[in-house]
């Protein structure tokens, strides 16, 4: 990073004011004539700069300075309450806080620097970006031990100008130990990696998965000056998940330096033991699992046509146990309730695994949790397991559905059984819940039956972090399926310590751990007041094409705001409140003889063309938009609600009021 020269001179001079106030130059020179007089004088040998550094690492003056001088890093937070003026030219739209923080001389951090990338051959062609022109941008994600970092934005190019360094913190999770210095040997036993998820983002704001690599770090522990730099080869994802999609320079930096180094030979044995160990166990497992689906196609030869999934694969194209993808989350402060769990998971974007060619198959991809969050959008099974996670940390006895919908088609949702027997199926991707009350085929007809208002067809399996079941009821369609787990008749188990084998937390495999959740970094009374900002200029701009003009009435608009709140809480919790102050309000704005449309409308994005182009497709929003009229009085309200991950619930309300002529 170049610094402007009065930044320069002003940054020497602030050292240099630091130096003078601790005496340094002082103490090393006294340093530097005690050496000489210890060490020089009996072999008159020349003193070098490193025998000197030494010396004043060994009398902890080195120390001394380090712990005066402070770290800078990223706080994501925003303490902005205006809208920021359009930009004229490439820069973040979120732009961090830098927040000065003291490091901990007690605590062991890896200091991971990326420095540039090369050779990102699709982007060969790409030119560079003039001032005021927006380009697609590269970003970089990170997760070590529930430490989640995410750099600066950088426009896509073959060679894109990262510069980013990120503090780890290396510490022991377990006895209480994180305040003590760890050593080389301990941490050779902490093997969660770095887990890297490069994002690409386009101009109109849309996110694609790039890559997902997983960094060992612990090379570090073998490098002599404490400093190791790493050419890191990204592969594709899903399809290409064996061509290269370019290369990261990492930079990786022990702090406080190791008073001792492993051999490589050490590290390079304890890699290898325990990739031996992890291949032993997913070995095992895979036997294991044979035999049991052998066993389940024995009890009826139809079961082989139903869904029943015991592995699936990860973005990287790694065969996974669907066990391993569950895990129980909490949200901390983040999500109070597991309904408004469900309404979170539902507002996170919807995309099916993208395919390359025709034939219409469904590619098949369930994305880490990582790369889940960090493109803020993924099919319908990563939807059901970040929603499966988060009900079993709320203390829910919650499961994966795997099955079809309508049309035959397969779909993955969530199940919760409760103390009583109830049983309640959650579909991700709504947030909607449905009670499940199975018909008994063998009652008389003259009994009515339930009605299932679930669009659900058929189960082929359950499973959650800890258990798995196969269907193998007479019928797999899930309006006759009775929900005892504990009859093996009904339901064919695998053995949980097969799969507490294969995943956390009993197992030390190849499954990423969890990364925690983030606060969302979005104003929301900002990005509503953008958004309709934005709104009033298309519907100005559009009425003038038709030659209407247009008069807002901010009243109007300001009344609408409790039915958008009103919404919102209704898909939360499933209760609707506060519309009879809403109707009375409206009443009250609007005359006798004048008439009154209102048209909300819903969205998971934050792009206002968009949502534009997509009202004017409904026949009611065209009517209010375009409405002609005596005395037309045009409104629009937005409210956006923050979720974690920066996740958006976006609801729009269009209304006009005008003099009834007959």
């Amino acid at each position: 990073m170049s610094l402007p020269p009065e930044k320069a001179s002003e940054l020497k001079q602030i050292i240099h004011q630091q130096l003078l106030k601790m005496d340094v130059h002082g103490r090393i020179r006294e340093v530097l004539a005690e050496t000489i007089r210890e060490e020089l004088a009996p072999e008159h040998q020349q003193l070098s700069t490193e025998d000197l550094i030494k010396a004043l690492r060994q009398r902890g003056i080195i120390d001394d300075v380090m712990k005066e001088l402070k770290f800078v890093t990223d706080v994501h937070e925003k303490e902005r309450t205006s809208a920021p003026k359009p930009s004229t030219h490439f820069v973040d739209r979120e732009p961090p806080v830098l927040k000065k923080t003291n490091i901990d001389p007690t605590r062991r951090y890896l200091y991971l620097q990326v420095l540039g990338g090369k050779a990102f051959l699709e982007h060969l062609q790409e030119p560079e970006p003039l001032p005021g022109q927006i380009s697609s941008t590269f970003t970089l994600c990170l997760h070590f031990r529930n430490q989640r970092f995410r750099s600066k934005p950088v426009p896509c190019a073959c060679e894109p100008d990262f510069h980013d360094g990120f503090l780890l913190e290396v510490h022991k999770d377990s006895l209480g130990d994180g305040s003590k210095m760890v050593d080389a040997t301990t941490m050779l036993s902490i093997c969660d990696p770095v887990h890297m998820v490069l994002i690409k983002t386009d101009t109109f704001g849309e996110t694609t998965l790039v890559a997902s690599y997983f960094l060992e770090w612990r090379s570090i522990l073998a490098a002599e000056n404490g400093i190791t730099n790493i050419a890191v080869e990204l592969l594709g994802v899903g399809s290409e998940s064996k061509v290269s999609v370019g290369v990261l320079n990492i930079r990786l930096e022990m702090y406080p330096q190791l008073n001792k180094t492993l051999s490589p030979e050490i590290t390079t044995t304890q890699f290898t033991l325990e990739r031996q160990k992890t291949a032993e166990k997913e070995r095992l497992f895979l036997v294991y699992a044979k035999q049991w689906w052998r066993e389940y196609l024995q009890i009826r030869p139809t079961h082989n046509v139903r869904l029943v999934k015991i592995f699936a694969q990860d973005e990287n194209g790694v065969n996974r146990p669907v066990c391993s993808y569950i895990r129980p989350l909490r949200a901390g402060r983040l999500l109070d309730t597991p309904r408004q769990a469900a309404r979170f998971v539902s507002v996170l974007g919807y995309e099916r695994a993208p395919v390359i060619g025709g034939g219409g198959g469904k590619q098949e991809q369930w994305c880490t949790l990582l790369a889940f969050l960090c493109r803020n959008k993924g099919d319908c099974e990563d939807h059901s397991n970040l929603l499966c996670s988060l009900l079993l940390g709320f203390g829910l006895e919650a499961f994966v559905c795997v099955g079809t919908k309508a049309k035959g088609v397969p779909h993955t949702w969530v199940m919760t059984c409760g103390t009583d027997g109830t049983i309640t199926f959650w579909e991700s991707l709504t947030g909607h819940r449905y009670i499940h009350r199975p018909i008994n085929p063998d009652d008389p007809p003259l009994i009515e039956q339930p009605k299932p208002l679930y669009p659900y067809r058929t189960i082929g399996c359950i499973f959650n972090h800890q258990t798995f079941f196969g269907n193998c009821q007479p019928s797999d369609a899930v309006e006759v399926c009775v929900f005892d787990l504990l009859d093996e008749s009904k339901w064919k188990p695998m053995s949980g310590e097969a799969i507490k084998s294969v995943c956390p937390p009993g197992a030390t495999s190849s499954v990423p751990p969890f990364p925690p959740l983030c606060a969302p970094a979005i104003d929301a009374a900002v990005a509503s007041n953008e958004i309709e900002l934005q709104l009033r200029l298309l519907v100005s701009e559009h009425r003038r094409d038709l030659g209407l003009s247009t008069v807002w009435d901010d009243q109007l608009s300001y009344l609408l705001s409790p039915a958008l709140a009103a919404y919102e809480l209704e898909r939360t919790t499933g209760v609707s409140a506060g519309n009879e102050e809403f109707q009375d309000a409206i009443r009250r704005a609007v005359p006798d003889g004048h008439t009154f449309k209102g048209f909300p409308i819903h969205f998971v994005h934050r792009n206002a063309r968009r949502a534009f182009a997509t009202c004017l497709r409904s026949p009611f929003c065209d009517e209010i938009i375009c409405c002609r009229g005596d005395q037309v009085r045009l409104a629009v309200r937005v409210r956006v609600f923050t979720y974690p991950e920066s996740a958006c619930a976006v609801w729009i309300m269009f209304a006009c009021k005008y003099r009834s002529v007959l």
